[in-house]
């Protein structure tokens, strides 16, 4: 592992900016440089810079398999017959760096380095076959299912990674659509019915007959009636389907055929707003 020291942000701001003599610029007319905001006026005698201000380590590992792995693949070692000399070797020396830096981080390290000194010593030993007559296991073998294991998920994590993310790669568009294009109008309150349906009976009163009959009259044939009024026709206003001249029971079946064609949502009574005019019109039915 290689690793570079370089001076950390607060003292290149305490240096400032160097010309090509290397002397600092002034800033701010007098300052030499801006410390925290603040200006600095003379550099400071007692400027120190710790050795491990700044580390940059050229090679990164995420655990003993990884390292391994990579001392492997880079000198392109057979996977199933791994030189264990050579690989303890430079395996070893990489932990006795991080040992000098991190104690703690080195001792996962350390137990795997004595795995490969323990399968090396067991390949030096002369192979025993067991009772059966088979040829003894590899000792390396189990190292090698870890590590060809290891390389798999390490694999899978990276395509993963390569897939596209939402927040680092792309963002999720977000598009208002106008649900409703046609205008809803305000439904008609019943008191606004009632009121309608007096003011026709008022005029119904005046053009009247005072002749006395009985006349039986159908709700049924009355809501016929009015089907075939509204036949053809987008709208109709609610005081165009009363006729005055037939009289007032006539006019109380029709408004009764009325309330049960809407009650059996096979027409539709509308008002653009408050106290204006009503319409009627048939039901729509979507095919």
């Amino acid at each position: 592992m290689d690793a570079v020291l370089a001076p950390d942000d607060a003292g290149a701001r305490a240096v400032g900016a160097l010309d090509a003599s290397g002397v600092p610029e002034t800033v701010d007319a007098m300052a030499l440089a801006r410390l925290y905001g603040e200006p600095l006026f003379a550099l400071p005698t007692d400027l120190y810079i710790p050795p491990d201000a700044l580390e940059v380590f050229l090679e990164a590992f995420e655990g003993p398999l990884d390292l391994l792995l990579y001392l492997i693949r880079r000198q392109n070692f057979n996977i199933l017959d791994i030189p264990l000399a050579d690989v303890t070797r430079q395996y070893l020396a990489y932990v006795e760096q991080i040992r000098k830096r991190n104690l703690e981080l080195a001792a996962e390290y350390l137990l795997m380095a004595a795995m490969l000194i323990e399968i090396k010593s067991r390949m030096l030993l002369p192979a025993r076959k067991s009772a059966e007559g088979a040829e003894p296991e590899d000792p390396r073998a189990e190292l090698v299912r870890r590590l060809l294991e290891y390389e798999r998920m390490k694999l899978a994590a990276a395509r993963l990674d390569a897939l596209p993310l939402l927040g680092r790669d792309f963002l999720r568009a977000q598009v208002a659509i106008e649900q409703a294009l046609q205008p809803r109008f305000p439904d008609v309150a019943a008191s606004e019915l009632r009121d309608a349906w007096h003011d026709i009976v008022k005029r119904a009163r005046l053009v009247q007959h005072h002749t006395i009959n009985r006349e039986q009259l159908s709700v049924r044939e009355h809501m016929s009636i009015v089907l075939r009024r509204l036949q053809g026709r987008r709208f109709a206003l609610f005081e165009d389907l009363f006729d005055a001249a037939c009289g007032l029971p006539v006019m109380v079946v029709t408004f009764i055929a009325l309330l049960e064609l809407s009650r059996e949502s096979l027409l539709e009574v509308t008002q653009a707003e408050a106290f204006a005019p009503i319409y009627v019109r048939l039901a729509y039915v979507p095919s």
